[in-house]
């Protein structure tokens, strides 16, 4: 799957360990270490990007500019607006190939065409709270960064989403989870991005490979009897789609019927023509 609906994000090219990206009017090269390929450079935006984030060898790294980078500035996805920076670790607050999952999402909600409950587990910057919650959703954000979720209710105000019914919890997924259970509440979706390693406030320790089957499991109750969709992402090496599959196939679908697809999601080069793989999404259709 490839998001290719883009006005505001380009991927103009991609070689020797670099992404060259155009971010509304903002020029960035970042590190990606699956670009094992070195094709020339003959796309112009090389020689005249605002700012590349440079890897350190000690680890971490620091983005150097070239041209001035605004502290902080705005692209669009169709009706939905996004508050970008340039972050300590090479991002800058939304991942576009996500877009694929956005329109699924937005898709399924409009189309039940009746009042939907969506819980967002390691919610992040509030992306797919916001595509939920423009199609029509109630949602619940949870996300352990109570900077993170500060960022994500900033851009629900850009998008003009501020009145909408949405939850802000700063929380370990985790626990919140255990507790919705014990509350008997359910979700008509849930979507789930967790990271390969992280920590909760509590300073709880993730470990992806080592949790992710059982919180899956642990969330398995809180779909309703009409629930719509589980969609599961990974950024982790080694986690294919088809390991996802199974696991969503295993959990959900041998217990509630439906579906399962699985897919690598990627992004559009402008210079090459080809696709560049992202990241793994599964996902459960009700």
């Amino acid at each position: 799957m490839r998001a290719a609906d883009w006005n505001d994000y380009e991927l103009l090219d991609a070689s020797d360990g670099e992404r060259l990206e155009r971010w509304g009017e903002v020029i960035l090269i970042r590190p990606d270490p699956q670009i094992i390929w070195k094709t020339p450079r003959e796309h112009p935006m090389w020689k005249r990007a605002h700012a590349r984030y440079v890897r350190s060898n000690t680890g971490g790294g620091r983005w150097e500019e070239y041209r001035t980078v605004p502290g902080m500035w705005k692209i669009k996805y169709r009706e939905l607006t996004f508050q970008l920076k340039t972050m300590g670790f090479k991002h800058t607050g939304i991942f576009p190939e996500q877009a694929v999952n956005w329109d699924f999402v937005m898709k399924k909600i409009r189309e039940a065409n009746r009042p939907v409950k969506v819980l967002n587990l390691f919610g992040y910057t509030g992306a797919a709270t916001l595509a939920c919650a423009s199609a029509g959703a109630e949602v619940c954000h949870v996300d352990a960064s109570k900077g993170m979720v500060a960022w994500a209710r900033e851009n629900a105000a850009a998008s003009g989403l501020s009145d909408r019914p949405v939850r802000w919890l700063v929380d370990d997924c985790v626990k919140f989870v255990q507790r919705e259970q014990r509350r008997g509440n359910t979700y008509d979706g849930i979507i789930m991005d967790p990271p390969s390693y992280g920590r909760g406030p509590g300073g709880e320790v993730w470990k992806l490979e080592e949790q992710l089957y059982p919180l899956v499991q642990l969330c398995v109750p809180l779909l309703s009897k009409g629930a719509l969709f589980f969609v599961l992402n990974s950024y982790t090496t080694g986690l294919s789609p088809s390991v996802m599959a199974y696991l969503l196939g295993t959990l959900l679908q041998t217990r509630l019927g439906g579906s399962v697809s699985a897919d690598e999601i990627g992004l559009p080069v402008t210079q090459s023509g080809l696709v560049l793989p992202c990241g793994n999404t599964a996902i459960w259709a009700g």
